[in-house]
């Protein structure tokens, strides 16, 4: 698969590709692309967001090579906060629930906020995610 130039990928370190996988599709909806491999999860594993932005899921080993000699973060250990925006203040508690039902743990519940409404969640392996609907 190829995707056009200037796409934004952005890949995360997982320590289980299926639970992963059952995960960003049962709490997010995203819906993984590509052809399965023998495991029955896609390879590479990703999600198309929108037209330019892909999300891929990479075990946290086959991190190394990107690397170099930097680590690769241990879990539950997020150097940025990725967001994404749903339309109503109803969706985003769906989502957080969601996420809370599929094993993921929230971090702030969903509630008003100054420019919207927001909830703060992290996935099984810690990445925390801001779900958000403008006001």
């Amino acid at each position: 698969m190829s995707s056009p130039a200037g796409t934004l990928v952005i890949s995360l370190p997982i320590a289980d590709r299926r639970q992963a996988m059952v995960f960003y599709r049962d709490a997010f909806g995203f819906e993984p692309i590509g052809r399965l491999a023998e495991d029955g999860v896609p390879e590479p594993l990703q999600y198309r967001l929108n037209d330019r932005t892909l999300l891929m899921l990479i075990p946290t080993g086959g991190f190394g090579w990107v690397l170099g000699d930097r680590e690769v973060a241990p879990a539950g250990v997020s150097e940025c906060i990725l967001s994404t925006t749903v339309a109503t203040d109803r969706e985003v508690t769906e989502v957080i629930e969601r996420v809370r039902r599929c094993g993921g743990v929230v971090v702030t519940e969903p509630s008003p906020q100054p420019w919207g409404y927001s909830g703060v969640c992290a996935d099984l392996d810690g990445h925390v995610w801001q779900v958000i609907a403008e006001s």
